[in-house]
This record gives C-alpha cells, sequence and structure tokens, in this order.
C-alpha cells in the first residue's frame, strides 16, 4: 500500500450536487483516467469515514468519489420517509449525472444495502458491489410474503405516531453532545477509539445539525415501512452482477453468522471474514480492507491492475 497516502477527513476535492431539489455533498480524488469506485459510508456517518481507504485507493489510481447520502453528513436533511430505495435511487442519479461511467460500488453497512440496492435498480451502472457488511433485519426474520391491506396500515399508523411522540428534537442533540455518543460508536470497533477525535467529530457534527432530529424521523419510518421487494433478501435474488461480503470477525452489531447464511444461499456471493475486526473494517484495519478487495476486483474486472498500470504511466 502506498505509504505516502495522506489519511485524513479532508481527503478529496468536496463540491455539492443539486438532486430532486435537494442539495447533496460529494467528494472525489484520485486522477481523472483512473477506473471509477464509490464509496457508501453507514448509518450516521459521511464520506469522511473513507478518510482511511479513500486516499490510498487514489494512490494507487482509482478515481475515488464519495457521496454523503440524504439525511446524513453535509447533505441535506429532509424530513419525507427516506430508505434505501430512495437511497438507491440517489446513487444511480449521481453515477448518472457526475460520475458518468460505469462504477465500482462500495458500501460499509448501510450503504452496502444502499449499493445492493442501486445494483438491482439499474444494474448497467454498477460493475461490482462490495458490502462491508449487509444490514438488513429482514435478513434475520424476513417479512412475510403478503400483509393484509388493513394491518400494513395500522402498522403505519402505530408508526407514526411512536415517532411523533417520541422528542427526538431533544434527544438527538442530546446524545451527540454526551458520552452515549462515543459508547455507541465503541461498539461499532473492536480496537479503542479514544483519542480519535477526528471520528467523534465527523460522527457529531451532522448530529448536532437543527435538522437532523426530522431526518431520524424520516429514517425510521421509511425503513420500517419498506415493502418486503425492498429488503435486503429479495434484492439478492434479483441480483446480477458480482457481490463481495466483506465482515469483521468481532463485528457486534450485524453478527457474521448472518454474512455466513447469505453466502450459503447465495453461490454466486463471496464471504471473506478479517479477524480482529468489528463493524467497520474500511476505518480499523484500511491495508487489510484492500488486500482483501483489490484482489477481488482483479478476479471479477480486472480493475485494481488497470488503476495501478494508469499510475505507473
Amino acid at each position: 500500500m502506498p505509504a505516502a497516502a495522506v489519511q485524513t477527513a479532508d481527503w478529496g476535492e468536496p463540491s455539492h450536487w443539486i438532486w430532486l431539489g435537494w442539495r447533496c455533498h460529494w467528494r472525489v480524488s484520485g486522477p481523472h483516467e483512473g477506473p471509477s469506485i464509490l464509496l457508501l459510508h453507514g448509518f450516521g456517518a459521511s464520506s469522511d469515514h473513507w478518510r482511511r481507504t479513500a486516499p490510498l485507493l487514489a494512490a494507487l489510481g482509482w478515481r475515488v468519489y464519495s457521496l454523503d447520502l440524504l439525511g446524513f453528513g453535509r447533505s441535506d436533511q429532509p424530513g419525507c420517509a427516506l430508505d434505501n430505495r430512495l437511497w438507491g435511487r440517489q446513487v444511480c442519479a449521481f453515477l448518472t449525472d457526475v460520475v458518468q461511467t460505469p462504477a465500482v460500488v462500495v458500501g460499509n453497512s448501510l450503504g452496502g444495502l444502499t449499493a445492493l440496492t442501486a445494483a438491482v435498480l439499474q444494474p448497467a451502472l454498477i460493475q461490482a458491489v462490495v458490502a462491508a457488511p449487509l444490514p438488513d433485519p429482514a435478513l434475520v426474520q424476513p417479512l412475510p410474503t403478503r400483509r393484509p391491506p388493513w394491518r400494513r396500515r395500522w402498522q403505519r399508523r402505530l408508526i407514526k405516531l411512536i415517532l411523533r411522540l417520541l422528542p427526538l428534537e431533544l434527544l438527538v442533540p442530546l446524545i451527540a453532545r454526551t458520552p452515549l455518543l462515543n459508547s455507541a460508536l465503541q461498539g461499532a470497533y473492536r480496537a479503542s477509539i479514544q483519542g480519535d477525535r477526528e471520528l467523534l467529530q465527523l460522527i457529531r457534527r451532522p448530529a448536532r445539525r437543527p435538522t437532523a432530529a426530522r431526518a431520524l424521523r424520516g429514517m425510521s419510518l421509511g425503513m420500517a415501512l419498506r415493502p418486503r421487494g425492498a429488503t435486503a433478501p429479495c434484492l439478492l435474488q434479483r441480483l446480477q452482477i458480482p457481490l463481495l461480503l466483506i465482515w469483521g470477525r468481532q463485528d457486534n452489531f450485524v453478527p457474521m453468522s448472518i454474512g455466513k447464511r447469505v453466502a450459503a444461499d447465495h453461490p454466486q456471493v463471496e464471504l471473506n471474514v478479517i479477524d480482529d475486526c468489528g463493524h467497520c473494517p474500511h476505518d480499523e484495519v484500511p491495508d487489510r480492507f484492500l488486500a482483501v478487495l483489490l484482489p477481488w476486483l482483479d478476479r471479477n474486472l480486472g480493475c485494481s491492475r488497470a488503476a495501478e498500470g494508469d499510475q505507473q504511466r
């Protein structure tokens, strides 16, 4: 790996893009002629969270993009229902309008589910998908095939009522300013994050925005009321392009047993486990993360060799 790559949350050139009237933040780094790769963050994070992986990929010759999904980072935080279908459409539009070439899409956690969704929506835009890891409650307990209309209406009303009663406008800023956030974030990491002020800041900053609570309410509503076809089990059945799962063996948020089950049920899916690693392998062990990612891209697309060749020229 290139030792000279500067790893910082302020990596790349920041920019904004307007989609459906919403302002979306994104970053780019690396040579213009390099193969394109799009990095998607997980829940509560942003493009900043690729601080340790994006500079390494750019130094290897990749054209590295990262997008703040709606509701996260520096992108707008709307109050409408937000789910992986909307984020998947956002990713497809970004690839069409900004990247303008098919790309590899790599996602951490929620970003992995979004990458999978985008690949099913418009497979021509995406060369391969990497989910590190792939979270979805439906992978643990799938939704029933059919739900009576009265039950769906009742469920929607109940969830809306609960979310309306929750004082998120008070809770979200409070959590962002207390050690509760540190404790929750530590649960995502195998090693101690004490002293990593940059990590805490990149998670804390978006949560302090005045529109953060309404966005969280919209996410909770959207993800809870998704149709069965928007869940990971159904999306995996429709996927037509290569998928790599990368899992930290000590992931406290998404058990590795889920990844094993997905790989067993879908022979075209490859699972690679990283030891002594938690929920964020791209940030915890970026060198080992790329040591898994790049050979897989070589075998499936020949992309990493092309990137290195462009860099040498």
